[in-house]
């Protein structure tokens, strides 16, 4: 009997080893960086623990910390350290959940206190000495029944639900390093000593499950590098992001507030209005050069018409509604069916396609309380929508096309990007030959114009495929913002037809897509990758003049009227303030140009020219620094 079995390695070399031996063992075998760098291997594709027996011929990886996977499991089991530590110094813990989330981890509490800062310091300083520990973490497995009898015994309730909720014939899996236990998939570090930096990070209350009708815990949230230096690149860029926080930012810089008197609903000062129209005005220019015609649909529609579309069956508990002569209507969450009706309202001719309607559409949504964010998560947000009514052939042309246009806006504002197309969901309408064809398509665009994507496997809208487009920002975060969604169900779901060719009728297809997506999020995005120094052409307020004393008050107004008919958006600050005062304030405000006038400047007739990050520039004519303004104002020049 032959006891050996084949590894292949990913660089396709070929090994015998004997049946049962785990990846740890090949490891060993195998000695150099590796043995040290290793988190856990892929067996197959399957990610699995470094001790997993190995019965059969197979594909070997290992999973080291720059790996997706390898962070993942990294921290993972950095959330079972902070688990135990809990455990060790309170006591009487209840236990939720602990995943591993991107750049950290978090876990779950039910505490009979309220954990304090000065907690975490106490729980980190245990992490650190289970750390120091270096305990095995082994897999373990029981029947469901031990499972439940186990957890009930230990009185983790939330563990019992749990294992109540998996199927009924599944072996549970758990995991122990020490006196820990705990109910988990895997896979996990070997030990905890492989772990080499933790931190806490912050305390938050969650709901159990996400749902508020559950009981509310306490969650610490985390991270852990496998360098110091790694760590501390971390935390001076967390530093950077509550210094660019655009709750902040927006409160100092009079932008927007939000109250509790419409939590979720935010409100818009004079010059975040300002911003967010020098917004819109930019996307309707392009969009008019695309040849886009701009639409505009009601927010409160018939509850019939969400039947229709689907989203009364697919997205009703996101939705608000009300009651209008005894019949139930919808505030809308999405602008789609809107743009439908507008279409569907006259007979249409192949000889129109493409058919690009685009509508600045507010849409209301409801998101749980605990999950709104300053602008970043907010319940009524105005998307920037369009939809595309082609001819199957124009399919991939179109989608090109809005990849282009959305290319365009993004370089505009500074944003790098990638690409990632997104698949069919589980709650999905249609059949698997339409998604497939699909999908296809928006493959076949990406590929053919090397654009380069990841695949987000069931990310799709419930109505068809995506591409998605995920910008990174300065302080390499990653924020979804535009999408191209290809739409093969709704031309049936609303009977929308054009007549072709042939003189028959046949049904169109639609790309749904947005380019900012929210304008709210966007606005948001942009205060943080500016830090609120707005490159000219949307700062509030361009320009400021600065008299050194009342004298000069004529001129600093006859001045601003020069570049305010040129078309600039001008503030002077004519109080009774040393001018170095003046100065650092417009600095605060962030303001691009300050322009200082005094005795010498009225007798020259120019203005003494400051520019926010290059200081002092010297003296000008008004007439000259008009054209340097208006030059940087056309080319959208962004700021250092």
């Amino acid at each position: 009997m032959n006891n050996n079995i084949k590894i292949t390695f990913p660089d396709d070399t070929q090994k015998e080893f004997l049946k049962g031996i785990t990846p740890q063992e090949i490891l060993n075998q195998m000695g150099g960086r590796l043995k040290k760098e290793a988190l856990a291997a892929q067996i197959d594709g399957k990610l699995v623990d470094l001790s997993c027996p190995i019965s059969s011929d197979t594909h070997l990886s290992f999973i080291r910390f720059d790996d997706p996977e390898g962070s993942s499991v990294y921290r993972h089991s950095s959330s079972h350290i902070l688990a135990q530590a809990v455990q060790r110094l309170f006591g009487k813990v209840k236990l939720g959940i602990g995943p591993s989330i991107e750049n950290g981890f978090y876990y779950d509490f039910e505490v009979p206190q309220s954990f304090t800062p000065e907690d975490l310091e106490k729980i980190e300083k245990e992490m650190k000495k289970i750390i120091k520990e270096n305990l095995p973490i082994v897999r373990k497995e029981l029947s469901r029944e031990e499972a439940l009898s186990l957890f009930k015994e230990k009185g983790e309730d939330y563990k019992v639900e749990l294992i109540q909720d998996l199927p009924v014939d599944q072996t549970i899996s758990f995991y122990q390093q020490g006196e820990f236990l705990d109910l988990c998939a895997g896979p996990h570090v070997p030990s905890t000593g492989k772990i080499k930096t933790v931190k806490l990070l912050s305390l938050a209350g969650a709901y159990w499950r996400g749902d508020e009708r559950n009981p509310m815990l306490q969650r610490i949230y985390g991270t852990s590098f496998i360098k110091q230096s790694l760590l501390e690149e971390y935390l001076n860029r967390l530093e950077e992001a509550k210094k660019r926080d655009h709750r902040k930012l927006g409160r100092e810089l009079d932008l927007y507030s939000m109250h509790d008197e419409a939590p979720g609903f935010p409100f818009f000062h004079p010059k975040g209005m300002i911003l967010r129209e020098e917004l819109l005005k930019f996307w309707r220019q392009e969009h008019q050069k695309a040849g886009y015609q701009e639409i505009k649909t009601p927010i409160i529609l018939n509850r019939k018409l969400w039947e229709q579309s689907g989203h009364w069956d697919h997205y009703k508990e996101n939705m608000y509604f009300t009651k209008i002569d005894d019949q139930d209507f919808a505030i809308k969450p999405m602008n789609c069916p809107g743009a439908m009706l507008i279409y569907g309202n006259r007979m249409h001719s192949y000889r129109e396609f493409p058919l690009r309607y685009a509508e600045l559409g507010l849409v209301h949504r409801h998101e749980l309380s605990g999950t709104l964010h300053g602008l970043l998560r907010v319940r009524n947000f105005t998307q920037d929508d369009a939809h595309i009514f082609m001819l199957p052939s124009q399919v991939k042309g179109e989608v090109k096309k809005v990849i282009d246009l959305i290319d365009t806006f993004y370089k505009v504002f500074g944003f790098t990007y990638h690409v990632e197309l997104s698949t069919k969901p589980e709650k999905a309408m249609g059949s698997q030959e339409l998604w497939e064809t699909a999908t296809h398509a928006l493959r076949e665009v990406l590929v053919e114009n090397e654009i380069p994507f990841n695949i987000n496997e069931g990310d799709g809208a419930f109505y068809g495929p995506k591409i998605d487009f995920i910008l990174e920002d300065c302080l390499g975060r990653k924020w979804q913002c535009g999408t191209a969604q290809l739409d093969f169900q709704m031309p049936e779901k609303f009977d929308l037809s054009y007549i072709g060719e042939d003189g028959q009728k046949h049904r169109p297809v639609i790309i749904h897509r947005v380019v900012y997506g929210a304008i709210e999020r966007f606005f948001a995005l942009l205060i943080e990758q500016y830090a609120g120094a707005f490159p000219l052409w949307l700062a509030p307020v361009q320009v400021i003049l600065l008299p050194i004393a009342d004298r000069h008050f004529e001129y600093a107004r006859q001045n601003a009227n020069y570049l305010r008919d040129g078309g600039f958006r001008v503030e002077v600050d004519e109080r009774n303030e040393k001018v170095g005062y003046k100065i650092r304030e417009a600095q605060v405000q962030k303001i691009p140009y300050m322009l200082v006038v005094g005795d010498k400047e009225m007798e020259t007739n120019q203005v003494s020219v400051r520019k926010r990050g290059e200081g002092d520039m010297g003296p000008q004519l008004l007439g000259v620094l008009l054209e340097t303004l208006k030059k940087e104002r056309k080319e959208k020049t962004l700021t250092r």
